[in-house]
């Protein structure tokens, strides 16, 4: 089964942990499973990753943000997304074009139809079958994220971290907005355990019915 899973959400709201932990579950039941993230999943869009993130790079202007996810997107989509789908793979990705709507476009105010046609011409007809977004209080996930930076050494990532409360608040409410009236968003309450984050996300994937979800 080729399913194209994309996990998306404000920092610190728990996406990598939850995204290795389904991709265990499918595994367990015979899925062929590629996980991948954004930005990178290859070596040259890490190569992006590293500017994109790097807290050194506060003077990089939202205009060059954008265009720089844009061209990782486009190495990633075509050296390891559609590769994979096309091989009978379900792929798991850390975002995707969800991402960039919320962040450059709620968050830095960009222009939304530029926007769109970027990801358009990056991804191509690859879309997600399906989008778990995972959703807390902009405070909560900042926290989180800062925290979890400095135990696992990732400051040299935490240029994102760096913005301002309202920054992270219209990212999330992006996402929501985003989501509204979309069927293939599935919106998981964030907060809790991780075991029981995980439990929800079983949950809601075995109504939609799309794949056998352990209990």
């Amino acid at each position: 089964m080729n399913l194209f899973i994309t996990f998306e959400g404000i920092e610190g709201c728990g996406k990598t942990t939850q995204l290795g932990l389904l991709a265990q579950d499918l595994v367990a039941q015979g899925f062929d499973v590629v996980t991948t993230r954004e930005p990178g999943g290859c070596p040259i869009a890490d190569a992006i990753r590293q500017i994109l993130l790097d807290p050194d790079n506060q003077s990089l202007v939202p205009r060059s943000e954008l265009l720089l996810y844009a061209a990782a997107r486009a190495q990633h989509v075509d050296e390891v997304i559609r590769p994979a789908l096309l091989s009978g793979k379900t792929v798991l990705c850390d975002r995707f074009t969800d991402a960039t709507c919320a962040y450059q476009g709620e968050g830095r105010g960009l222009d939304r139809t530029l926007i769109h046609s970027l990801n358009d011409l990056a991804a191509g007809e690859t879309c997600p079958d399906l989008t778990i977004l995972l959703d807390m209080p902009a405070e909560e996930g900042l926290r989180r994220a800062q925290s979890r930076n400095t135990v696992q050494t990732l400051e040299h990532e935490g240029r994102f971290e760096q913005e301002s409360l309202s920054f992270h608040r219209r990212v999330r409410q992006g996402y929501l907005d985003l989501a509204q009236g979309q069927t293939r968003f599935l919106i998981i309450d964030a907060l809790g355990s991780q075991e029981t984050v995980a439990r929800r996300i079983k949950e809601a994937l075995r109504q939609r019915q799309l794949m056998r979800i352990p209990t």
